[in-house]
């Protein structure tokens, strides 16, 4: 597939770096921007194109960066503009690309703004966020929850009015019906476009507009999503709402102003395919590529996979463009959730991930394989794992830092420093050990991207369904390349045509030629090649 520099992300690989996570350059036990740029030979090395830094914004850290207290600056935990700067241009000597994560929804309640927003119904701010008086009771404007757990306001004494917080109450929702916000977001988009940022990934920009008349949600029913049922109501009117994708064509006429276009990625948590779609606008109007949870939340199993593979690729308007992922900082990494730390059963996921039409996107430590840290209750730093421990141990277990390799500190931190969580089974998946290891996960992920990039057929080519036997899923990519994979127990024998394996989860079959069948056994995958 040809492409312009301005869709590189297309043909390339996505890799999410936790900041906190992947590399301590001082010794204090957080990760930070040096020890990032320090590790970027590792990222040319594995092949990615393009690098999303979780928030790196200064914040009070009641969300973990996620409470931005300032969209102009960055953490003293990570460094200074200065180093922000650096990592853009050793990146882009690699050829490598910086998204941020932008968080337009709500702030933390110690933004500048917020502050002056709560000191007096008449301040300039009150109305950057959404307040509201309560029912005559005294009781909530509405019934809306959080997605933290209980009520969606928090009442503010001195005024006697509610503030509006979908998340934590120190992160309070900011007024997207406000045209000052909209403004001031617009920006701060060009403050760091013109920074040389390649884009951002925009957090929960599914949700950013709220229901102007602030109406009650639904309850849920049986027949809806997971997440719905628990909450007991359907969130129509505090989550996507028609009116957002007003904000986000906005959004992409100041991406598309620079040259090359900066690039928006969404953070678009919906349950069906149907609510997804629309994110894309006409192809080319809203965000470049909006996040698959329907995919990222479904079972391990050849059937149902297919089935949203399928149904994107049915739905997603001419010219617009998928991405997958399996992992990220909020999901418990793949190798833990679908494939309960089977190592074949990790290896054909990232065989999966990386030959489907669409952009895919690693988080850090996919490439080894690493798992779900197991952690204590005295562990737990996450809000929302605090709040649901035991019945849910929330997010820490997948932001555990990164093992670069054996030994104490992992290469994550010195040796002797506690890290600010603790560090997962390093001396089993860590890339030092990995590297000089032709058959390990690092080089089955480096050499798929290598595939990736120099195939045509693989980087951009149509995606195809073929037929397969009960329990595996089979597709083409383009005229001259055929992905089998076996998501099962028992062998299967796949007609592929033709070809030679390019590369399989089981290297050994590497170079094979296919004269028509090929034999996969139980979680084996192959990419085969037309002769």
């Amino acid at each position: 597939m040809t492409t312009t520099d301005g869709e590189w992300w297309r043909p390339g690989v996505l890799y999410q770096v936790y900041p906190r996570s992947y590399a301590d350059s001082n010794g204090d036990g957080v990760g930070d921007i040096p020890g990032l740029i320090d590790h970027l030979d590792h990222l040319e090395w594995l092949g990615v194109e393009g690098i999303w830094l979780s928030p790196t914004m200064p914040s009070p850290n009641a969300d973990w960066g996620y409470d931005v207290a300032d969209y102009r600056a960055v953490s003293p935990d990570y460094g200074t503009l200065g180093d922000l700067d650096r990592l853009i241009d050793e990146a882009g000597r690699r050829g490598i690309r910086i998204l941020l994560d932008l968080v337009p929804n709500h702030t933390s309640d110690r933004h500048a703004w917020f502050v002056d927003s709560r000191s007096s119904p008449s301040s300039e701010h009150r109305d950057w966020y959404v307040w509201a008086d309560p029912k005559p009771d005294g009781s909530t404007p509405n019934n809306w929850v959080s997605s933290f757990g209980g009520p969606a306001w928090t009442l503010d004494p001195a005024s006697g009015q509610y503030y509006l917080h979908n998340f934590l109450p120190e992160q309070p929702d900011l007024n997207w019906w406000n045209d000052a916000v909209r403004d001031e977001f617009d920006s701060i988009l060009r403050f760091w476009f013109d920074r040389g940022v390649a884009g951002f990934r925009i957090d929960v920009a599914h949700a950013v507009i709220k229901d102007a008349l602030l109406r009650d949600n639904p309850p849920a029913t049986p027949d809806d999503d997971l997440v719905a049922r628990i909450f007991g109501q359907r969130a129509v009117y505090n989550a996507n709402r028609p009116e957002v994708h007003e904000v986000i064509r906005r959004w992409r006429r100041i991406a598309d102003s620079y040259d090359p276009p900066r690039l928006l990625l969404g953070e678009t948590s919906v349950h069906r395919l149907d609510d997804l779609i629309p994110y894309y606008g006409r192809g080319d109007d809203e965000l470049n590529l909006a996040f698959n949870f329907v995919f990222i939340e479904s079972a391990f199993e050849a059937d149902v996979l297919r089935a949203v593979v399928e149904g994107t690729e049915a739905r997603i308007p001419t010219g617009a463009w998928p991405v997958w992922t399996g992992s990220n900082h909020d999901v418990s990494r793949f190798a833990s959730r679908w494939a309960g730390g089977d190592p074949a059963k990790a290896r054909l996921a990232l065989l999966i991930l990386m030959t489907l039409r669409g952009t895919p996107v690693l988080y850090q430590g996919d490439e080894i394989g690493a798992l779900d840290t197991e952690l204590a209750q005295g562990d737990i730093l996450d809000p929302v794992g605090r709040r649901f421990w035991p019945a849910y141990v929330g997010r820490d277990p997948e932001r555990t830092p990164m093992q670069w390799e054996a030994g104490p500190g992992a290469g994550f931190t010195r040796p002797g420093v506690r890290p600010w969580l603790p560090i997962g089974d390093a001396a089993a998946h860590n890339v030092a050990d990995q590297r000089p290891d032709a058959g390990s996960m690092l080089n089955l992920a480096r050499d798929l991207i290598g595939l990736r990039r120099e195939n045509a057929d693989l980087s951009g080519g149509t995606y195809r369904s073929r037929p397969a036997p009960a329990g595996a899923w089979m597709w083409s990519r383009g005229g001259g390349a055929t992905v089998a994979a076996n998501l099962s127990d028992a062998p299967v024998s796949v007609e592929t045509g033709p070809g030679r394996v390019a590369i399989a989860t089981d290297r050994s079959l590497d170079g094979r030629s296919v004269t028509g069948t090929l034999e996969l056994g139980p979680w084996q995958g192959a990419v085969i090649l037309a002769d």
